[in-house]
């Protein structure tokens, strides 16, 4: 009885550690989406990040609980576990977050994918890429500062620059056109397309198929 009870105990404990290391090495992935908290904000342009998110909770029946920093979800597909995330630090200080969770989840800096607004692109154009400057977006400015680095995905989606001279942020923060509300539904399912697309296939395949569509 006594080497039958030693036996469990060693069997329990390998089972333990293998579940332990299984959990350790889950492939995991980090989406961001940039935005500013507030329901002023909840509908403007710079808040594309955030509405993809929540787009993306709506149609696979997750949902964001309030966490250090950030609102966090947690998904799970084609057996990774996906991290979204919707930084609570307001824009500037987006990089606070963004480093926080990348250390709390142990995820891969190639496993995240940072969401973001860009004026230099036309209206729902998407364009991902693998690396590159914050071309003047203040959320990159300080994901580039706080990991002191600009080796990181992000997916660009064009918000146009229609304003006159002098009117960029209020632009920015506007709210979207009776236009650009109709085409967003749309516009919003490709991104989501291109998000699973990066978890399932890879950022390059999804340079491919993705950008400028």
């Amino acid at each position: 009885m006594k080497r039958f009870l030693k036996f469990f105990k060693i069997l329990k404990s390998a089972f333990s550690f293998n579940n332990e290391e299984k959990k350790n090495t889950e492939v995991k992935y980090l989406i961001v989406g940039l935005g500013n908290i507030g329901d002023e904000y909840a509908e403007t342009r710079h808040n594309i990040g955030f509405k993809l998110a929540d787009y993306m909770a709506e149609k696979n029946n997750f949902s964001f609980e309030q966490k250090k920093l950030a609102y966090i979800a947690e998904w799970k597909f084609r057996g990774r576990k996906i991290i979204f995330c919707k930084p609570t630090t307001y824009m500037n200080l987006s990089g606070k977050a963004v480093n926080y969770w990348l250390q709390k989840e142990k995820i891969p800096i190639q496993n995240m994918l940072i969401v973001v607004d860009d004026l230099a692109l036309p209206f729902g154009t998407i364009r991902i890429k693998k690396k590159g400057s914050d071309a003047g977006h203040n959320g990159l400015t300080d994901i580039i500062r706080v990991l002191g680095h600009n080796n990181f995905n992000r997916m660009r989606f064009g918000i146009g620059a229609e304003f006159s001279k002098g009117k960029q942020v209020d632009y920015v923060l506007g709210k979207w056109t009776k236009e650009e509300k109709e085409k967003l539904p749309e516009r919003l399912e490709k991104m989501s397309e291109a998000v699973k697309s990066f978890i399932s296939i890879g950022i390059d395949r999804t340079m491919n198929f993705f950008n400028g569509k």
